[in-house]
């Protein structure tokens, strides 16, 4: 079995831009070695909004290094990036940029969901790049909730949505750059996920809904993180109530990780070259949004 290292809650909620209330669950600061190639994940919401005619969310920013993944659970959130691509994501839905060599990038709530109001809740996950991977061009997967994979849970214990990475024959539509498993689990109350991930990966269990029971042994709750051993290769995981769990696992890169800001490099001198980057305009321009 892999055995649990640590559990966590989350900090107090901070608002990124004024359209995400996140709790960070992990950054490199405080997780680098552990659980490498994962750098960040933020948890946004569940938050309530009043309609408004007012764009709530993040204005332009830059990112170099690494990639982010956004899924979102409920609302929708629109994208924008200096590749041009862009679009808006709702229930279901996933967002995987790649940022490489340099991007730059909005993200807001859609027209739609600020002029309604309602629940928004969603995870952003970094996902670091090796170094060899760090000037790739810019990039950006749109994957919608039906091009995601599910797969059954043996005796009805729930399911298992493949965003990245395989289980049973089933292939994630994400394309990564080093071998992982982004896994968004539904866990039926009751039910036991019997689950596996290869020897020496890195791997976490984060609780969104619910309460669980790790390896039979320790529970976790909503908003809490759960650190696996990179020793072993199976765990469990039981719901005590209807859950939803994200499963994180995938091979280290295990290579030097400096980061300021939105850029994450492997020196110093790197960052320093990210910063001049930037302000020099080599990370390209936006052109206007069209309306979501």
């Amino acid at each position: 079995m892999k055995k649990i290292l640590g559990i966590y809650s989350a900090p107090r909620p901070h608002w990124v831009g004024d359209g995400f209330p996140v709790r960070s669950l992990f950054s490199y600061h405080t997780h680098a070695k552990q659980l490498s190639p994962f750098l960040l994940m933020d948890y946004a919401g569940p938050a309530e909004f009043a309609p408004s005619n007012h764009k709530r969310g993040v204005g332009q920013h830059p990112h170099r290094g690494f990639e982010t993944v956004t899924i979102v659970y409920k609302g929708e959130v629109s994208h924008h990036d200096s590749t041009g691509q862009g679009g808006t994501i709702g229930p279901g839905d996933v967002q995987w940029m790649t940022a490489g060599s340099g991007i730059l990038h909005e993200e807001y709530h859609s027209d739609a969901f600020a002029r309604s109001g309602g629940t928004l809740e969603m995870v952003q996950l970094w996902v670091n790049l090796p170094a060899k991977d760090k000037g790739a061009p810019a990039g950006y997967q749109a994957i919608t909730d039906q091009q995601i994979p599910v797969v059954a849970l043996p005796d009805a214990a729930g399911m298992v949505r493949v965003i990245a990475g395989e289980k049973d024959g089933a292939t994630g539509p994400a394309k990564t750059f080093t071998p992982m498993n982004v896994w968004d689990m539904r866990l039926n109350q009751g039910g036991i996920a019997e689950l596996e991930s290869p020897e020496d990966w890195t791997a976490a269990l984060v609780v969104l809904q619910g309460t669980v029971l790790v390896n039979g042994q320790s529970v976790a709750r909503e908003g809490q993180l759960v650190v696996l051993d990179r020793t072993g290769s199976q765990f469990s995981v039981e719901a005590n109530n209807d859950a939803v769990v994200l499963l994180i696992s995938g091979q280290p890169i295990d290579e030097p990780i400096v980061g300021h800001g939105p850029f994450v490099m492997n020196s110093k001198q790197e960052i320093l070259q990210a910063m001049d980057d930037f302000s020099s305009g080599r990370f390209g321009a936006m052109t206007p949004a069209s309306a979501s």
